[in-house]
């Protein structure tokens, strides 16, 4: 088995920025390849009778993910500004996520649609926003077309519906062979299981 490492995101999650920002370079030291996997995790809340995010329903845990996220980005040096709305509506941008996939600019249009997010603060349900961040990575802008072809659109279900068959709860995820990891704080584990292949 190759070394290799599945990455589930959510553009909505906040923890997904973090892992986002750092796992190609974190995998490279392990010799680890990463699958970008975008997915919603709408339908999986939603089959927990959530209708939000969690850290909306709960506010004490809210309070808490965004004092964290302050702290680890001041850590990591990476921008941090809290989004308004949140969560944001990232099926726009999980679309896109998968046709720069197809044309090998997933990883640098991930970076830059989270940045935009959680970096200036900026809506990324804004087809502007997600266009200026298609250009930045040097996508040509006819591509973009295809986020509201119906192959497009299956193809995104197809994620969220494989998500929920890997019993994914939460974003990021990682998945090692048959191993799953969640959480940024798990990432370190997952690469190094995912060097010893």
């Amino acid at each position: 088995m190759a070394r290799r490492i599945q990455f589930w995101f959510e553009f909505a999650s906040t923890y997904s920025y973090l892992s986002a920002m750092r796992i190609e370079d974190a995998a490279a030291r392990h010799g680890v390849a990463v699958d970008w996997q975008p997915f919603l995790l709408g339908p999986i809340f939603a089959a927990q009778g959530w209708n939000n995010s969690p850290f909306n329903i709960y506010p004490a845990k809210g309070r808490y993910m965004w004092r964290d996220m302050e702290r680890l980005c001041a850590e990591r040096s990476l921008p941090f500004m809290r989004p308004d709305p949140f969560p944001q509506n990232g099926l726009m941008a999980a679309r896109l996520a998968l046709v720069a996939r197809q044309h090998g600019r997933i990883a640098p249009f991930v970076r830059a649609v989270y940045a935009a997010q959680f970096g200036r603060g900026l809506n990324i349900s804004h087809a502007g926003v997600l266009a200026d961040c298609w250009h930045l990575v040097g996508l040509d802008g006819s591509l973009m077309s295809a986020v509201s072809q119906p192959e497009t659109r299956a193809a995104l279900r197809v994620q969220s519906n494989k998500a929920q068959e890997l019993d994914l709860f939460g974003a990021p995820s990682f998945i090692v062979g048959d191993e799953l990891f969640w959480g940024d704080d798990r990432l370190d584990a997952a690469l190094a299981l995912a060097a010893e292949f």
